[in-house]
């Protein structure tokens, strides 16, 4: 019995010191997306821009594309942004999902879509615009049903509609050459289409 007592709880030590440690050394860029190799979730959002467009997760459909999660308030997003640029002139086809923070009104805070609107016009004017065009997710029912935890975050989304990969942090030429182009070009060659 007293072996028992000493063993017990000698196991469940070990095995919280384990479960910790592999939380320790993983990689919190590189975890499993949900949504990976599934149809984007149902959607009926506004174009930010034009918010009498209407986008659908149909409209999408034809070419594999890379949904990007972004905010102007993200210092990151606008760091990639000019980047994001040079492969839009590459071809790569990218949408902007745009990732509003959350309004507090009882703290005086309102929603100015105007505001919005001439932000990122400057923020695009200044660091560059890889966007075909922006989705404003006003509520971020779309993101939270993606999984995203923040921005920026970036999907590829196949000529079908299927979730193919999902990166967390910005894309850069190293991300970009090493993680997410051969799986564009892979899901491209696909599509028919030159990557």
């Amino acid at each position: 019995m007293r072996k028992l007592l000493f063993y017990v709880p000698l196991a469940l030590f070990l095995t919280l010191v384990l479960f910790l440690l592999s939380g320790l050394f993983s990689d919190p860029m590189e975890r499993e997306s949900a949504t990976t190799n599934k149809a984007l979730p149902a959607f009926s959002l506004p174009d930010l821009m034009n918010p009498a467009q209407q986008w659908q997760p149909g409209q999408l459909q034809g070419e594999t594309f890379l949904l990007n999660v972004w905010g102007t308030w993200c210092p990151t997003c606008n760091a990639e942004l000019s980047y994001m640029t040079e492969l839009k002139q590459q071809g790569v086809k990218i949408v902007g999902l745009y990732y509003l923070l959350p309004v507090d009104p009882l703290l005086g805070e309102r929603f100015d879509l105007a505001e919005l609107q001439a932000d990122v016009n400057n923020k695009l004017q200044q660091h560059g615009n890889p966007y075909q065009f922006n989705i404003l997710d006003a509520q971020r029912s779309l993101a939270l049903d993606l999984g995203v935890s923040g921005a920026p975050e970036t999907f590829i989304i196949d000529s079908n509609g299927i979730v193919r990969a999902h990166h967390i942090g910005d894309i850069n030429p190293q991300v970009w050459r090493n993680k997410l182009a051969p799986l564009y070009q892979q899901w491209r060659a696909q599509d028919g289409a030159m990557p």
